[in-house]
């Protein structure tokens, strides 16, 4: 967990510069990708899947290294050769749970908030899930366990394959020659993430795209057919939390609902989107017939709340990089009270966002809970040892924040809806 979190202080400020850099080149061109509140949402994502990761709230059912032990059939020695066989492994066992999230009702929940996002930027990139508490997809690493690849290797290569999934997320990037071939590009991409009939669940692929060209599932991004990008069911709301639960929200009231008993156990293994007849008919759910005309979600944010919501912003990054760099510092238990701040912080800030009318009642109750702590423990998890005024600091922050929350949720408050015009 140390380990990740200081490799998350470096990868942190790094994605944040490449983010505000598209939003800048942008506006710079005409051409803006990055809504102010989407970003938000997007990046406050990011930092719930990080702070989940740092934390290790996850258990595999089978671990890698349990596969390698009982299983492999040869050992490669140390070299480069060992590390591109994980990579490729990896990439292997992406596509296939990045395919099964795309085509079962009971996966879909782990993946959804990647694909919420009506924008398709560097942003949304981050959107990650929380909702992976059971890890089941180790033995989708079969090839690289029967070849003995090490699961400390697996563990050093991972997070680069990962953030090798970063950069294609823009669209002002174009074709780029013989490498669409070979890698995932942005063209690729922008592809998976269109709700377009012809690119739905198409281009899994993570870093390589050969997987999608051998297994059927390529689609070419077409120059008469441009992306329209969200989901089919528009999730209508900020709140990165509300979002990674709300499709086995529905999962679990469709089993309930229906009278069908067959249904009640199959609807979880059924494919991406099927509901019981039964209940679909009473139950109606929002989704989008016209993919060319359609109102995108947006709510009102005049220029003052915008500069608190960047404020906000850049406020839960530096809470989070400390959490991150002093996770043996903060101490095994204090770690995830620190965690279920972050969490509810960002919680509360999206709600803001939507312009929840109770926003500022949790604002006012979590700052003070937040103040009242600093008080009575003298200080913010060991914060005041290394800066002695922190904790003022912190106190007048929390303080500030619950009157301006206050303030912006008090004053009446309307939705306009952006029309998608492509």
């Amino acid at each position: 967990m140390e380990t990740y979190g200081k490799i998350l202080i470096i990868a942190m400020p790094l994605f944040l510069a490449f983010v505000l850099f598209e939003k800048w080149y942008g506006w710079k061109k005409g051409f803006e990708t990055v809504r102010t509140l989407d970003m938000i949402s997007s990046l406050s994502s990011g930092v719930t899947n990080t702070t989940k990761d740092v934390l290790g709230l996850s258990i595999a059912i089978i671990s890698y290294e349990w596969l390698v032990n009982h299983i492999a059939i040869a050992h490669i020695q140390s070299s480069w050769l060992l590390y591109v066989i994980a990579f490729i492994a990896l990439d292997f066992s992406g596509y296939w749970v990045h395919r099964l999230a795309h085509s079962v009702n009971f996966f879909w929940n782990n993946h959804i908030v990647h694909h919420s996002s009506e924008e398709f930027n560097l942003a949304c990139a981050l959107r990650q899930s929380i909702s992976v508490f059971v890890r089941i997809y180790a033995v989708l690493l079969l090839p690289a366990a029967l070849l003995g690849v090490p699961s400390k290797v697996i563990a050093i290569v991972a997070p680069l394959h990962l953030f090798a999934q970063f950069w294609y997320h823009t669209r002002h990037i174009n074709r780029m020659g013989l490498l669409e071939y070979i890698i995932v590009t942005p063209s690729h991409h922008r592809v998976h993430h269109a709700i377009n009939p012809i690119y739905l669940d198409k281009n899994f692929g993570q870093v390589f795209i050969f997987w999608d060209r051998w297994f059927g599932t390529y689609q070419e991004e077409l120059a008469d057919t441009p992306c329209v990008y969200g989901i089919t069911r528009p999730v209508k709301t900020w709140n990165p939390i509300k979002i990674n639960f709300m499709h086995m929200w529905l999962l679990i009231k469709d089993a309930w609902r229906t009278k069908d008993w067959k249904a009640k156990f199959t609807i979880w293994f059924k494919p991406l989107g099927w509901r019981p007849a039964d209940v679909e008919a009473a139950y109606p759910v929002e989704k989008i017939k016209d993919v060319y005309h359609f109102d995108k979600y947006d709510t009102e944010a005049p220029k003052g709340m915008q500069v608190f919501l960047w404020c906000q912003l850049f406020s839960l990054l530096l809470l989070v990089s400390y959490l991150f760099g002093n996770v043996a510092n903060i101490g095994h238990g204090n770690i995830f009270i620190y965690g279920a701040f972050i969490f509810a912080q960002v919680y509360i800030l999206t709600e803001f966002m939507d312009r929840n009318p109770l926003a500022y009642i949790f604002e006012i109750i979590k700052n003070a809970i937040c103040v009242g702590c600093i008080i009575y423990f003298g200080g913010w998890f060991g914060l005041e040892k290394i800066w002695p005024m922190s904790s003022y600091i912190l106190i007048a922050y929390f303080i500030i924040c619950a009157a301006i929350v206050t303030t912006y949720s008090i004053k009446p408050s309307s939705k306009h809806p952006l029309t998608a015009a492509h």
